[in-house]
């Protein structure tokens, strides 16, 4: 079942196609025409809403630049689509659309959902939408990390199981190599860091701050620094508000209020506002009273001691000792002192730690190294089955003798740190195991196997490729399938069998073929042909849906090069029918 479907691309101004719509099947497409027409305008356009290189000479003479957009359908929850929102885009009716820019400068702009997008956004969703084959663009299962992420999806849980544990163990041991590395390369530092903690704690210790004290004693240092003109004051102030005992004629703040207060008790009966401000008078006098006593008391509580003032700037001294290293005041030292604390702790215990993550180290090493074969084992046993199921598929593609195996190599290492232990040998590991996985060909008896981008020609790499696609069909992540002249070098009935076997994939997937062979294009659920028309100075190609008569005349073309041949004609229909019963 296709679960994302490539709808519809619009090319504009692009090579020889002046305005063009290519509507797709949710199947299998072919996409055909004349030479020259611009079949190969139909891949670049799809290359440029994948994120390739943008050049000023793919825009159309004349024109200021060249647009191609695409309309991709997807379902909730595909990759493709999370990335896409998380850049910004929004959907239109469902349907994520996607568009390319590229100025006759060469300048190129690109837009997703609606919003401008850096071009390497295309690319990444290019790599979960679309796999390219063609002889010049071959991509995907190519890189043979591709290659190996594919056969592990073949080989299903077999793979799949052990790979996750196997990752996140991985995972895991990669924390504590860390851990240990920066516990023992800097044990020196931590010593370091250690004594002046400690050295700074005791300091602390001895001196015994308490919260605020600082603030206390600089107030009590202020006081008897000046106790003298303190109690004069005081004395001086209590004096005029109580009078002097030895002058009986002196005159008081107390006595002053006490009069006013008496004179207008006298008369408050006959006017209410002389009565409020008789009682305000009274207040006055009780607050006077008030702040007599506790001058009186000042003067008496003033200590004036020069032996505690030298005791108080001592302690400052020694708190101020305190500040001037761990804190701006006694508060923030304490605050660092607590910090310090609990840091010294943590350095005092890291011999245990070392030990503890040394022995986690040495049993994740152990577990992975029981993993790995497992993995190992499991790829080794899909690697036989893919193998020979591409190799007979090849057999029906015109490479009768070509024979495809799947090389895992491990690399040995004598680094016991690089290395566990597999098969009795120590080998090189990373987060998917110890597996370097290759596909190889050898196409015809004698020939040494090589990695396929080497062991084929142009010609039979695209055939390879279908082979493999064919065998992982419904195991690839992408759901679209692009083959650029994947039929090159083939003919009679290995063209029906590359037709056959692309209808197959496009069971599980969209596929779109740019063929010259009229026994691939017959398997099409659509057929797609490109027309070119010469009014003498500018040459216009569009892309054109044909209906079943048309395919007839398109297949009558491709056959004899005589699109109203009655021979030719047979032929086609003959094709047709053969496509429609035997896929």
């Amino acid at each position: 079942m296709v679960v994302s479907v490539l709808e519809e691309m619009r090319i504009r101004a692009l090579g020889v196609i002046d305005d063009a719509v290519v509507e797709l099947s949710p199947g299998f497409t072919a996409v055909t025409g004349e030479t020259g027409a611009g079949k190969t305008m139909v891949v670049t356009s799809l290359g440029l809403l994948l994120g390739g290189r943008a050049d000023a000479a793919l825009v159309r003479a004349g024109a200021r630049a060249a647009v191609v957009e695409g309309r991709i359908q997807l379902p909730p929850g595909a990759p493709a689509l999370r990335r896409a929102e998380e850049a910004g885009a929004e959907l239109d009716d469902g349907a994520l659309l996607v568009s390319r820019t590229v100025s006759a400068e060469g300048r190129s702009r690109a837009h997703v959902g609606g919003r401008s997008a850096p071009v390497g956004l295309l690319a990444e969703l290019g790599e979960d939408l679309v796999a390219v084959h063609g002889q010049t663009d071959q991509q995907g299962l190519l890189r043979p990390a591709r290659q190996r992420e594919a056969l592990d999806r073949y080989a299903g849980e077999a793979v799949s199981v052990p790979l996750a544990e196997y990752t996140e163990a991985y995972r895991r041991l990669r924390e504590v190599r860390a851990r240990l590395e920066e516990l023992t390369t800097r044990a020196r530092e931590r010593a370091q860091e250690a004594d002046l903690l400690r050295f700074g704690l005791e300091e602390i210790a001895a001196t015994e701050p308490r919260p605020g004290e600082d603030a206390e004693l600089a107030a009590e240092a202020e006081r008897l620094g000046h106790a003298e003109a303190l109690a004069s004051a005081a004395a001086t102030a209590h004096g005029a508000l109580v009078g002097d005992p030895a002058d009986p004629e002196a005159v008081d703040a107390t006595a002053l209020v006490a009069g006013a207060q008496r004179a207008l008790e006298a008369v408050r009966s006959h006017d209410p506002a002389l009565a409020a401000l008789a009682d305000r008078l009274g207040e006055v006098g009780i607050l006077l009273a008030d702040v007599a006593g506790e001058l009186a008391g000042y003067a008496d509580d003033l200590d004036a001691d020069p032996l505690r003032l030298a005791a108080v700037e001592e302690r400052r001294a020694a708190l101020a000792h305190l500040t001037r290293k761990y804190g701006e005041d006694v508060t923030a030292v304490l605050a660092w002192a607590e910090e310090s604390a609990t840091r010294l702790t943590e350095l005092e215990g890291d011999d245990e730690r070392i030990d503890a993550l040394a022995a986690e180290r040495d049993e994740l090493r152990a577990r992975l190294s029981g993993l790995a074969q497992r993995l190992t084992d499991a790829r080794k046993e899909a690697a036989k089955r893919f193998a020979d199921a591409v190799t007979a598929e090849l057999a029906e593609l015109a490479m009768p003798y070509a024979r495809v195996t799947v090389e895992l190599r491990q690399h040995e290492t004598a680094d016991e740190d690089a290395g566990i232990e597999v098969d009795g040998r120590s080998v090189t590991f990373g987060p998917h195991g110890v597996d370097d996985v290759e596909l190889l060909l050898a196409p015809h008896p004698g020939a040494p196997p090589r990695p396929i981008a080497k062991g084929a020609s142009g010609g039979e790499l695209s055939r390879v490729m279908l082979a493999v696609e064919v065998v992982f069909a419904g195991t690839a992540p992408v759901p679209t399938y692009l083959f650029d002249e994947v039929d090159a070098g083939v003919g009679g009935k290995a063209a029906v069998e590359v037709g056959r076997r692309l209808a197959r994939l496009a069971k599980s997937a969209q596929v779109v073929v740019v063929t010259h062979l009229p026994q691939v294009a017959a398997f099409a659920d659509r057929h797609l042909v490109v027309e070119k028309t010469s009014d003498g100075s500018v040459t216009r190609s569009g892309v054109k849906t044909l209906r079943d008569d048309e395919r007839v005349r398109e297949l009558s073309r491709m056959l004899a090069g005589q699109e109203d041949s009655e021979l030719a004609r047979a032929h086609a229909e003959e094709l047709l029918e053969t496509a429609r019963a035997g896929i």
